[in-house]
């Protein structure tokens, strides 16, 4: 529904940052009142990052799968609306408002979770109980092993899939039968949670395209090697007779990163997925359009060439870039799905043959503002050096928020942006999300933070970091003023991205101007 060579705007906010009172928002009450204010500031487009399981750190691009939903984000009153869960009991004091207390959070929430699935397995209704069995067997392909692989790892205390016993390691398919039997009812509560994710995602999204607004969701390149992708196809990756990598994903050193970037990823074994027809990434890709009308590709320069790292260094110093798939890739998932609603992550070191794939798939790539004032008027990430084809950012979840960047900027970074943007600090956030609003790129996102003036403190991640405070940041209803609304959707309104209603312009006659 959203044309990616037409002008609109948008907000980027992780459904995890929404109000809420169980701790961590969700697809609850507030994702509807979100969409709806949304709509009063003329945006449309919701960007989201990944929604599968959060992984180490509690990074949503190292997750156990690349198929399934979060389980913290299934909201609990539709649960406790339907008679299977009882209101739930929040810890002494609740939770934080602005943070989300990812070691309190998470077992609170799985432990409502398995209560709502035992009610509905005693309580629920027959056309519910056929409505959850039609779901499971129409995602068997992924779900299946999804389910299989949670409930053996809690059976081996959490430990990695490549430490688990060898007959399930190495899936023994007599050994696999036997521990659906084992542990059946541990299979159907990971079927439950996903069933329950999937339907109120779907509500969602079509709450929002009735409205006018589209969803943006967030595909990781890469998996994690504890996941249930890896241990269902080891096959299909750069793993040595013991599972472990033989090479790994990475950045190569640079000025900000002397030594590179080790990510740690399995590498893609793109040849046998080619053998495939690249099967796999199809089924994802199509996973990912069910619950998304449009989606980011992270790291898409990974598909020109991608970083390889041997598994036995412990930096990215001795790494040397290898051919990706290309566009073969995307031929192949086009000709089974059809056009592609993708924005390539074209950020970092692009060389010309991530330009031609980007440009010859027909992606738009990314522009982020804050990258633009530390050289001088040429630099690429400037308005004035845009083209139509891409998507304008103030900012993305990495980076720091527009006010906490100028904070942090040096005195030649705050010249050159209050001469180009003909401000200073005050306005600094509203400069910026005018100056992507008025270019020319089709589509302008900003923060939310970046619409509400939020500091440094309000940051959602920091790179190269794993601490308490990544992907952990939350607002409250009242911090949403209609102020901004209201300055938002004017801008939005001005520059052709959303109804010129919302300008709300007086009657001004024409004597009056004359005079």
């Amino acid at each position: 529904m959203i044309d990616l060579h037409q002008r609109s705007a948008g907000v980027l906010l992780h459904l995890t940052s929404l109000p809420g009172p169980h701790g961590i928002g969700d697809f609850g009450p507030a994702a509807y009142q979100f969409v709806d204010w949304l709509v009063a500031a003329g945006q449309r487009i919701w960007q989201w990052l990944p929604i599968n399981p959060i992984g180490p750190g509690n990074s949503p691009y190292q997750s156990v799968s690349a198929f399934a939903g979060s389980p913290l984000m299934v909201a609990l009153e539709p649960l406790i609306n339907a008679g299977w869960l009882g209101a739930p009991h929040l810890p002494s004091g609740g939770f934080d408002a602005f943070q989300v207390d990812f070691a309190q959070v998470v077992p609170w929430r799985l432990a409502q979770l398995r209560s709502a699935a035992r009610g509905f397995f005693d309580r629920g209704e027959p056309t519910d109980h056929a409505q959850f069995s039609a779901w499971c067997a129409e995602q068997a392909s992924w779900l299946d092993d999804y389910c299989l692989f949670m409930a053996l790892e809690d059976a081996h205390g959490g430990a990695a899939w490549w430490h688990w016993h060898a007959s399930v390691r190495d899936r023994d398919p007599a050994a696999l039968a036997m521990a659906r039997v084992e542990y059946a009812d541990e299979l159907r509560f990971w079927q439950f949670v996903q069933w329950c994710f999937d339907h109120q995602a779907m509500a969602l999204k079509a709450y929002a395209n009735k409205r006018g607004v589209g969803l943006m969701g967030d595909l990781p390149i890469f998996i994690a090697h504890h996941s249930a992708d890896c241990w269902a196809r080891p096959d299909l990756y750069f793993l040595d007779e013991y599972f472990q990598p033989t090479v790994v994903a990475g950045c190569p050193p640079d000025a900000m990163a002397p030594t590179g970037q080790r990510w740690g990823n399995p590498l893609y074994r793109w040849d046998r997925m080619a053998a495939e027809n690249y099967a796999w990434w199809t089924a994802r890709l199509q996973r990912a359009l069910h619950q998304a009308d449009l989606f980011r590709i992270d790291h898409f320069r990974g598909f020109a060439a991608y970083y390889e790292i041997p598994a036995s260094c412990p930096t990215a110093e001795e790494g040397v870039w290898v051919t990706g798939p290309g566009k073969a890739l995307f031929d192949a998932i086009t000709a089974e799905l059809g056009e592609l609603p993708i924005i390539a992550e074209d950020l970092g070191l692009i060389t010309e043959d991530v330009v031609e794939l980007r440009d010859g798939c027909g992606f738009p790539g990314m522009k982020i503002l804050q990258f633009g004032f530390g050289t001088d008027g040429k630099d690429e990430f400037l308005p004035h050096n845009w083209g139509r084809h891409f998507v304008a950012y103030t900012g993305t979840h990495d980076n720091d928020t527009v006010r906490g960047w100028w904070q942090k900027a040096g005195e030649r970074e705050r010249t050159f942006a209050s001469s180009y943007l003909v401000t200073g600090e005050r306005d600094i956030h509203w400069a910026m999300i005018r100056a992507c609003s008025n270019s020319v790129a089709n589509i302008s996102v900003c923060q939310l933070q970046d619409a509400m003036g939020l500091d440094w403190r309000h940051r959602m991640n920091t790179p190269g970091t794993i601490g308490p405070h990544n992907w952990a940041w939350r607002f409250t209803g009242d911090m949403l003023s209609r102020e901004t609304t209201r300055v938002l959707g004017l801008i939005t309104a001005a520059s052709g991205r959303g109804p010129f209603e919302l300008l709300r312009l007086p009657v001004v006659k024409v004597e009056a101007v004359a005079a």
